[in-house]
């Protein structure tokens, strides 16, 4: 009996591991939650998954496990995310916790909601509800902490390369036709040309200021207009009309929806400071080929604007982790 007493009492955790050596990160992930997002006037529980991590100190055999998630439910019980959907804020409040609860160094918090959205039709008006991601992230340490939004949102690209080879080919054809030069102009300019179709989805994180509002509505506008079109759970011909002929008169690569992602979140807010962080990141789903295509870019809003208004190469890109933990280079 009394040895059975005296292993339940015994804090394990904080008993001196075999190997003291510090770990950088030690946690829990997906772990599932309801959390509670005001938006368009009604207030409505969201599924989520929360990811948090402290570092661990080289004398420390393990973190405390069931301090994670007592943190977690305190935060959600007392938070409900309001009307800008700034579930960041969620997240920071966590890691905050973290840091003090596991005596820690350094905490880092991941929350994931699905994040519907009601919209109607491009043509017909016909409500659709379309599903979106909801990203808040952020770390934490004894003196300060730090915060990022981010959404991911699906849509389409049409292949300009392949778009290149069928409209050299028509072309070809029409002037064996007997059609003039600007005819064969006149036509490949109005009528779309074919090409194949990649589903993309995209994922954009700004980081900036607690006094700039970033709004999730407004990210996921710049993921969607970074693509060849935006696409929809429920389409009617006519929309499907519209959908097929916006994407091809858009063709785009994937290297050029992250650039237009990136140059738009510049664009719709002015007035991030030079310390301020941009993530974006897309990956089309082939339909010619069996692999797939990626591109991305990170980096200060310093960084982007030395390339934009100057040309410059900048060969140091900031990554999330290193702006997460206040180390970025001076402008």
């Amino acid at each position: 009996m009394s040895t059975m007493r005296r292993t339940l009492t015994d804090d394990l955790q904080q008993s001196a591991p075999a190997a003291p050596i510090s770990l950088s990160r030690a946690g829990v992930t997906r772990s599932a939650k309801a959390i509670r997002i005001r938006h368009n006037g009604d207030e409505r529980l969201f599924h989520a998954e929360v990811a948090c991590f402290c570092d661990l100190n080289p004398a420390q055999k393990g973190v405390h496990m069931s301090r994670f998630e007592e943190e977690v439910n305190e935060a959600i019980d007392d938070v409900v995310i309001g009307e800008a959907l700034i579930i960041e804020a969620l997240a920071e409040r966590i890691a905050t916790k973290l840091v003090a609860s596991q005596r820690a160094l350094r905490s880092e918090v991941t929350i994931r909601a699905s994040y519907p959205v009601e919209k109607r039709t491009p043509v017909t008006g016909i409500p659709t509800q379309e599903m979106y991601g909801l990203i808040g992230i952020a770390a934490a340490n004894r003196d300060t902490s730090r915060r990022l939004v981010g959404v991911t949102a699906q849509g389409m690209n049409a292949c300009p390369c392949a778009q290149g080879l069928i409209s050299a080919q028509a072309a070809e054809a029409l002037r064996a036709d007997g059609f003039s030069a600007q005819e064969v102009a006149r036509i490949l300019d109005l009528v779309p040309v074919a090409t194949h179709n990649q589903r993309a989805r995209g994922t954009l994180y700004l980081g900036a200021p607690e006094d700039i509002e970033v709004d999730a509505d407004e990210l996921i506008a710049i993921v969607e207009d970074g693509m060849s079109s935006e696409i929809y759970e429920l389409l009617k011909r006519p929309d499907e009309q519209y959908v097929v002929d916006r994407a091809h008169r858009r063709p785009r690569f994937v290297e050029d929806s992250v650039r237009e992602m990136v140059r738009h979140s510049l664009d719709r807010f002015p007035s991030l400071p030079d310390d301020a962080f941009v993530h974006a990141h897309q990956v089309n789903f082939e339909t010619i080929h069996t692999h797939d295509v990626e591109a991305e870019r990170s980096g200060t809003i310093a960084e982007i604007r030395r390339e934009l208004d100057g040309g410059e190469h900048v060969a140091h890109h900031t990554t999330l982790r290193e702006w997460l933990d206040g180390r970025v280079p001076r402008p």
